[in-house]
C-alpha cells in the first residue's frame, strides 16, 4: 500500500467509526458510541502520522502518545480532552472498569463528548 492509499484507509475507517459512534448514540448504547468515537480521532491522527512520515503509525490507542510522535502543538485543554477521550477506548473495554463508566454515560455526557469529538473529525 503507498502512502496515499495508507491515508485514504485511516481516514476511510475514521469515517466509518464516526457512522457507528453515532447510530450507537441513537440507539443509546452511549459507552460504545464514546469508544467509536475515540477510535475516529484514533484514526485520524494515524492518517496525518503517516502523512508526514510515509511509515506504519505506532500500534497505540493513546491520543497523547500519537500527538506528540506527529507531533502537534496541542493546549493544555486539549491535551486533557485527549486523554479523556483515550480512557473512553479503555473503559469501554474491560469489565472492570466498564460497569462504572456505563453509569457516567448518560446521554448529556455522551452528547457533550461526542460534540468535542466532533470538532477535532471535521478539522481531519
Amino acid at each position: 500500500m503507498d502512502k496515499k492509499q495508507s491515508i485514504q484507509y485511516w481516514l476511510e475507517s475514521a469515517e466509518d467509526d464516526w457512522k457507528v459512534a453515532n447510530h450507537l448514540f441513537e440507539k443509546g448504547d452511549y459507552p460504545y458510541s464514546l469508544f467509536f468515537g475515540h477510535l475516529t480521532i484514533e484514526k485520524i491522527l494515524k492518517a496525518i502520522y503517516v502523512d508526514r512520515y510515509n511509515e506504519t503509525p505506532p500500534y497505540t490507542h493513546r491520543l497523547v502518545y500519537l500527538t506528540e510522535k506527529i507531533p502537534l502543538n496541542l493546549t493544555e485543554g486539549q491535551i486533557e480532552l485527549f486523554e479523556t477521550i483515550t480512557d473512553f477506548n479503555m473503559e469501554a473495554r474491560y469489565p472492570d472498569e466498564k460497569f462504572s463508566f456505563k453509569r457516567k454515560c448518560t446521554k448529556d455526557f455522551t452528547q457533550k463528548y461526542l460534540t468535542r469529538i466532533t470538532k477535532g473529525y471535521s478539522q481531519k
